[in-house]
């Protein structure tokens, strides 16, 4: 008998699952799987191994995997930080793991071959991505085998933004894209998501998801400060101060900022219903 998962975060299916499920789910067989890292700046998780199936989510530079099947140049894996599973570009992966030191502070960075601006980039790396550092050279850090990335555009990781909210600032503006967890595309769980992660506040990756486990509940009507998460069903926001909601939306297809009253006024008129709950995060 099997226990009842969220398909999302169990690496499960009628014939492959982890061997750390075996006894709760049924499978033809179990493999442990291989841990591996992402090697390429943002890469797309999908549902299924076609490059035509929507984006679940995605996985940033050094962020590790554990690879259970492989198929035509896509890898079925499981994410560590969120857990989410899904099918990734084989070719996005790397068995070389990594000792993470830094983690990208700013929207959007580069990786240059030599320590100069001017060289053409080796590679664009988004906010909260997690590289290891080894040396410092002139306004430059230099990462283990790779190249050279502008001093002040990474942070030690035990140094953690102090507002969570003014790190999904940086964001406004950028495009809006189901699944997307960087300044290229976001959604509206993936800006709470990666900015809560620089702030060293681990959260899970959709809204239901957030809803259920992140804060304490307020009541609807009540006022409301800087940092209060709004969900509606399929949505979150972030208040900027009392009045003022900050959120990836697909009415504007970008990262806005407006008036929670106007969005929840559009919301309802539009059919897609009320608040469902605000949430308020300790600390």
């Amino acid at each position: 008998m099997s226990e009842t998962f969220d398909r999302r975060l169990t690496p499960a299916r009628p014939d492959l699952a982890a061997a750390y499920l075996k006894g709760r789910v049924t499978a033809d067989r179990y493999v442990e799987g291989a841990v591996m890292e992402v090697k390429e700046g943002v890469v797309d998780l999908r549902r299924e191994p076609r490059p035509d199936c929507p984006i679940d989510t995605q996985a940033l530079y050094g962020e590790r995997v554990t690879v259970y099947d492989e198929e035509e140049g896509w890898a079925w894996a499981q994410l560590d930080r969120d857990g989410y599973v899904g099918w990734i570009a084989a070719n996005a992966l790397w068995s070389a793991l990594r000792t993470p030191t830094h983690r990208v502070c700013v929207p959007r960075t580069f990786v240059y071959p030599a320590a100069s601006i001017k060289q053409p980039p080796l590679l664009a790396l988004p906010l909260s991505a997690e590289v290891e550092i080894v040396d410092e050279r002139e306004n430059f850090y230099v990462m283990r085998d790779l190249g050279f990335i502008w001093r002040p555009h990474l942070a030690p990781l035990g140094l953690l933004a102090a507002d969570f909210v003014s790190v999904a600032e940086t964001l406004m503006g950028a495009p809006y894209l189901w699944g997307g967890k960087s300044s290229i595309g976001v959604d509206c769980s993936g800006l709470v998501q990666i900015s809560l992660a620089a702030a060293g506040k681990k959260a899970p990756r959709d809204s239901d998801m957030q809803e259920a486990r992140l804060g304490k509940p307020v009541e609807i009507g009540a006022p409301l400060q800087r940092g209060d998460l709004i969900f509606w069903k399929g949505h979150v926001g972030v208040m900027r101060d009392a009045t003022t909601l900050l959120h990836a939306n697909g009415t504007h297809m970008l990262v806005s900022s407006e008036p929670l009253e106007l969005v929840r006024a559009r919301n309802l008129n539009a059919g897609a219903g009320d608040i469902t709950a605000v949430k308020r995060l300790e600390g």
